[in-house]
C-alpha cells in the first residue's frame, strides 16, 4: 500500500469542523503527514476544548471561523484555498441537544452538508470528499445483528434523522452533479461512539467521567445497560484517511457508504466501560438518573466491507482504547505534557501499529 506521507504531502486539504474534538485530531494527523490543512468551523463550544488546548490554529495553514449554514462563507473558503481533498466533519453531533435544538440540528447537518457539496461543485478541483455521518443513521430495530451498509436508513431522534437526511443529499449530489470524469468522488463514513483524550463535550460519557474526577463530583448515569460501539478517535481518523486514499487511488471502489465500527467484543455496556476506565484511573461516585428522552439501547454495525477493501482494522482493542484515553487525561491534568504533545505522541504510537508508514 502506498505510504500516506507521500499521498497527502503538500495536498490542499479542507477539514470542516476542525475546532471540534475529532476535527482537531484529524487536522493534526494530516499536518504530520505533510498536508496543507485548512479549517472551517464555528468557535469551539466547550471550555476547555482540544482546539485551544492544542493550539491547532498555530499548526495548520489557515483556520476560518465561520458557519456552514451560511453558504457564502463556505463558498469563500473553497474559492480562496481550492482544496483537493475535503473531510466534512462539521455537525451538531449530540443526540440530547438535537431534542432541545431540532432546527439548529437540521440546518447544520442537512443544509450544512448541502452547502459544502454546492461549494465543491461550483469551485471545482476537489478530487475526494469524505463525509462523516454516524452509525445512528440506520433504522434501529434494537436487534442483536449488526447493520450493513445496504440496510434501510431511519432515525427516531432529530440527530439521527438529520444524518440520514444528509446521506440522501449526498447520494443526490453524487448522482446529479459528480458523475463526470475528474469531478469529486464521495465516500460516506458511518462511525460509532468516539472516545479519546481531549474531549470535553456536553452529554458524553467520557467527558462527564473526566469532569466528575477532576471536580470531585458524582457522575450521572442514564442508561448503564446501553451497549455502544466504543472506539478511539484515532481509529475513526484512520478510517477517514483510508477512505480518502482509496478515493484517490480507486474512486469507483471507494464511493458510497462505509461502516467503521469496532470489533464485536469491544461493543460493551456503559456500566462495563465505566468499570474499566475506573480501574485504570479513579472511580467516581455514580448516580443513576433515568433518561426522560428516547435513546437507543443496542446498536452495532458490520465493518466487514472496510476491513476487506480498505484494509482497515484498528490495532487497539477496548482495553487499549481505555488506557490510551485515561493516560491522555491523567498526563494533561498533571501538567506533565501539553495537549499538542499528547495528541502527536498517540498519533505516532497508533501509526507504529499499522503497516502503511515508513
Amino acid at each position: 500500500m502506498e505510504i500516506w506521507s507521500k499521498l497527502f504531502s503538500n495536498k490542499r486539504v479542507l477539514v470542516t469542523g476542525h475546532t471540534g474534538f475529532t476535527g482537531t485530531w484529524l487536522s493534526l494527523w494530516l499536518k504530520k503527514l505533510g498536508a496543507e490543512v485548512y479549517g472551517l468551523a464555528l468557535d469551539p463550544i466547550s471550555s476547555p476544548n482540544l482546539y485551544d488546548a492544542s493550539q491547532l490554529a498555530d499548526h495548520i495553514t489557515a483556520s476560518h471561523i465561520a458557519d456552514i449554514t451560511d453558504y457564502n462563507s463556505v463558498h469563500a473558503v473553497f474559492e480562496e484555498h481550492k482544496p483537493e481533498i475535503v473531510f466534512h466533519l462539521a455537525a451538531q453531533p449530540l443526540v440530547r441537544k438535537s431534542y432541545r435544538e431540532p432546527l439548529e440540528t437540521y440546518a447544520t447537518n442537512v443544509m450544512g452538508t448541502a452547502h459544502v457539496l454546492e461549494a465543491a461543485r461550483h469551485v471545482g478541483g476537489v478530487d475526494a470528499g469524505v463525509f462523516i455521518t454516524t452509525d445512528k443513521v440506520y433504522e434501529n430495530k434494537e436487534w442483536i445483528w449488526p447493520y450493513r451498509e445496504n440496510e434501510p436508513l431511519g432515525g427516531k431522534d432529530p440527530y439521527s434523522a438529520s444524518k440520514s437526511a444528509a446521506e440522501m443529499v449526498l447520494s443526490s449530489y453524487a448522482k446529479s452533479f459528480f458523475q463526470e470524469a475528474g469531478s469529486m468522488r464521495i465516500a460516506v463514513a458511518r462511525g460509532g461512539n468516539i472516545i479519546g483524550g481531549g474531549d470535553w463535550s456536553e452529554d458524553r460519557l467520557i467527558p462527564d467521567f473526566v469532569r466528575a474526577i477532576t471536580n470531585d463530583s458524582s457522575l450521572l448515569i442514564r442508561n448503564p445497560r446501553s451497549t455502544r460501539p466504543w472506539q478511539h478517535v484515532l481509529a475513526l481518523c484512520h478510517g477517514y484517511l483510508s477512505l480518502a486514499h482509496l478515493l484517490l487511488e480507486n474512486p469507483e471502489k471507494a464511493q458510497g457508504a462505509w461502516n467503521l465500527g469496532p470489533r464485536p467484543e469491544d461493543s460493551i455496556p456503559v456500566g462495563d466501560l465505566l468499570k474499566k476506565i475506573g480501574s485504570v484511573w479513579k472511580e467516581p461516585v455514580l448516580e443513576y438518573v433515568p433518561s426522560e428522552l428516547l435513546e437507543s439501547q443496542l446498536l452495532s454495525i458490520d465493518s466487514s466491507k472496510a476491513k476487506a477493501y480498505l484494509k482497515w482494522e484498528p490495532p487497539w482493542d477496548i482495553d487499549d482504547v481505555i488506557k490510551a484515553t485515561a493516560d491522555w487525561y491523567k498526563q494533561y491534568y498533571e501538567g506533565s505534557k501539553t495537549a499538542f504533545d499528547l495528541v502527536v505522541e498517540q498519533i505516532m504510537s497508533y501509526q507504529a501499529n499499522i503497516g502503511i508508514f515508513e
